[in-house]
């Protein structure tokens, strides 16, 4: 875990106990996303599935034919932030010609999805009539598990490696005068944006592309994003699907802040 700690993103080789969690959930994955229902998490002219808390998992992750989740990524996470339970998970799932204006999207928005993958620090959500940033999701790591096998190019994961660590100075200046629980009270707004200018400078931008049995990790504090989809690019019809947990803390302190 010393190069989490350090690049704020890991990535594991293929797991025969992981490949048995994807091949169990895929098909649950896969019907979720067909559901009229959560049609509503289709964005970007038909080309992202955003698909969050779609996947009807247990805590512990077992959902459909899949059993618990397991492997050396949960194990890691596990010991450096407790076994924490798992939400209903995220089935993210991109398609050939991502990305395309999402609707409501000016042209400034849509030039950062398409030059900088619309990269972003997870739990900033934006408020209010002036759209402001406010800390709101406390996650403690983001786990991500691939379902279909695609080509490199598929709009990988995109992270800034060292990120994680600018994000902390930054957000340390804007909530560590105040207590953890008014943390979502805060507008860290601007300062955000100027650490996002920083990361941009200072971070190499890494594409974590990965099959299913394989498995990443990254920083809760990671500035990460979706790479654009590459023209001529092999992928089943269901997409480039994975399906990310983000677990957060049961007891909500300035773990968000103060843990590694």
């Amino acid at each position: 875990m010393k190069d989490f700690l350090e690049r704020g993103w890991a990535k594991f080789t293929f797991e025969r106990d992981v490949l048995d969690w994807v091949q169990g959930a895929f098909s649950v994955a896969k019907e979720r996303v067909e559901a009229p229902e959560e049609q509503r998490w289709m964005y970007c002219e038909g080309t992202w599935f955003v698909g969050v808390d779609t996947l009807p998992n247990t805590p512990d992750g077992a959902v459909g034919e899949a059993g618990p989740i397991r492997g050396a990524a949960w194990d890691a996470m596990s010991e450096l932030y407790g076994r924490l339970p798992l939400h209903r998970g995220q089935v993210s799932v991109m398609y050939p010609g991502y990305p395309r204006p999402k609707d409501g999207e000016g042209e400034a928005a849509f030039g950062y999805r398409l030059r900088r993958d619309a990269a972003h620090v997870d739990g900033l959500l934006l408020g209010g009539v002036d759209r402001r940033r406010f800390l709101k999701e406390r996650h403690a790591y983001i786990l991500g598990l691939p379902l279909t096998d695609c080509g490199v190019g598929a709009s990988p994961l995109s992270v800034w490696e060292g990120s994680h660590i600018i994000m902390r100075h930054a957000f340390e200046e804007a909530l560590g005068n105040t207590p953890p629980e008014a943390w979502d009270t805060v507008d860290v707004t601007d300062i955000y944006k100027a650490a996002r200018r920083e990361v941009f400078e200072a971070c190499p931008r890494r594409l974590l592309p990965a099959k299913p049995g394989e498995t990443y990790v990254i920083h809760r504090l990671a500035l990460h994003g979706v790479a654009p989809w590459e023209e001529g690019v092999e992928a089943p019809e269901e997409g480039r699907m994975i399906v990310y947990f983000r677990p957060e803390w049961t007891d909500p302190g300035d773990q968000w802040l103060r843990a590694p």
